[in-house]
């Protein structure tokens, strides 16, 4: 089975056709690659160029600045694929979903001619960088600080968890310009920092649970000075940005685990029809049969719930609940189909040379990053 065969609400004729190139780069650049990515413990940087060139890195970024100007039904697309197809978290998403976000709404005209073309054809891979030590959802508890010195900022504390840490030429570093403020949300600002500034250091490549392809890195910071020029829009305002842009955060993360859900589901349909018990095939057993009846019924419910929520958001109505919301019930979608997917394949599924174990593995994060799902029900019971 494939993507295309499942009817969709939120797509047009150009997102499918669209859809073809897309599904054709995963099946030929990334999916064959994923096992020695994963062993290697990263995705090489010369990948990202190819993307680049067909269209695949930030599609939504203006044509003034070397982009395509399309609308982010295109971001989902690659996002689905990727799960579906490549199998392989690739960290295209977090730039094109993410990051390229703050520069087109917030940077200053200089920032965006620098950076967007670049990140369009995939000569600059971007990371963003919130989460410390001893602090994770908690934003305003950061302690990294950009203190003023003259006409520029210096930066000092660490980071923990960014994805991309190991490849990226810039960061967008969360930060407080102002450690002293009250209320603490109003001292935080966002830093461009180029990965070749001195007093920058990358940590290790963290060792994950799964996603063993995506490099997760600690980054150190130094007495890094760059010039006031690097702050993203205002200063003290970095913390409504990173707000404000929460809602398609959290729907890109419930978009791949909707179609890494889906690729566990089909995979488990063939495995269980071929693989036999008893003289005949496990998919013949009525506990195999009412398993998948329910996690199809559950898959068909989650697609509606998806386009219903992207049509939402290409038309700027999701809320930042809605949001939540959707990345709470498709990740929580994914981790039961990827579990009683792997149940199923019985012996096998606790093998890593099956795709079930580490399609297993991979979604346990993403009930934790973008915010946990705790967080994510806090957010929801707040506007109850």
């Amino acid at each position: 089975m494939s993507l295309d065969l499942i009817p969709r609400s939120a797509y047009g004729e150009d997102h499918e056709a669209f859809r073809h190139t897309v599904r054709r780069f995963m099946t030929e650049e990334i999916a064959p690659n994923g096992a020695h990515w994963a062993q290697a413990g990263l995705v090489p940087k010369s990948v990202w160029p190819k993307a680049g060139a067909l269209g695949l890195l930030c599609p939504t970024v203006p044509e003034q600045y070397g982009g395509l100007g399309l609308d982010f039904g295109y971001n989902a697309i690659v996002d689905e694929e990727g799960a579906y197809t490549g199998r392989v978290t690739t960290g295209f998403s977090l730039q094109s979903d993410i990051v390229v976000n703050y520069l087109i709404t917030y940077g200053s005209e200089e920032q965006k001619r620098k950076w967007l073309p670049l990140m369009v054809a995939g000569e600059v891979v971007t990371a963003i960088a919130m989460t410390e030590p001893g602090t994770g959802s908690d934003l305003q508890a950061m302690r990294t600080t950009a203190r003023k010195d003259g006409n520029h900022y210096v930066i000092n504390g660490s980071k923990t968890y960014i994805t991309n840490g190991q490849n990226a030429d810039l960061i967008l570093v969360c930060c407080k310009t102002d450690p002293d403020i009250t209320p603490a949300w109003k001292g935080v600002s966002i830093v461009l920092v180029e990965a070749e500034r001195e007093g920058f250091e990358r940590g290790r490549n963290l060792d994950k649970i799964g996603q063993d392809e995506a490099d997760t890195s600690e980054l150190f910071f130094n007495d890094v000075r760059v010039p006031i020029t690097n702050c993203l829009g205002e200063e003290g305002q970095g913390f409504v940005y990173l707000m404000s842009e929460l809602p398609q955060e959290r729907l890109s993360i419930a978009i791949s685990a909707q179609a890494a859900a889906q690729r566990a589901f089909d995979d488990t349909v063939s495995f269980t029809r071929d693989r036999k018990a008893f003289g005949k095939p496990v998919l013949d057993f009525q506990n195999t049969r009412f398993t998948l009846a329910d996690l199809k019924t559950k898959l068909q419910v989650g697609w509606a719930h998806l386009d219903w929520a992207l049509t939402r958001h290409l038309n700027k109505r999701l809320t930042p609940e809605e949001g939540a919301a959707a990345k709470l019930w498709h990740t929580e979608l994914q981790w039961e189909v990827v579990d009683k997917c792997l149940q199923l394949h019985g012996g096998a599924g606790y093998m890593n040379e099956y795709p079930i174990a580490r399609a297993w593995r991979g979604a346990r994060v993403t009930r934790i990053f973008g915010g946990t799902n705790e967080i994510m029900k806090e957010l929801i019971g707040r506007k109850l």
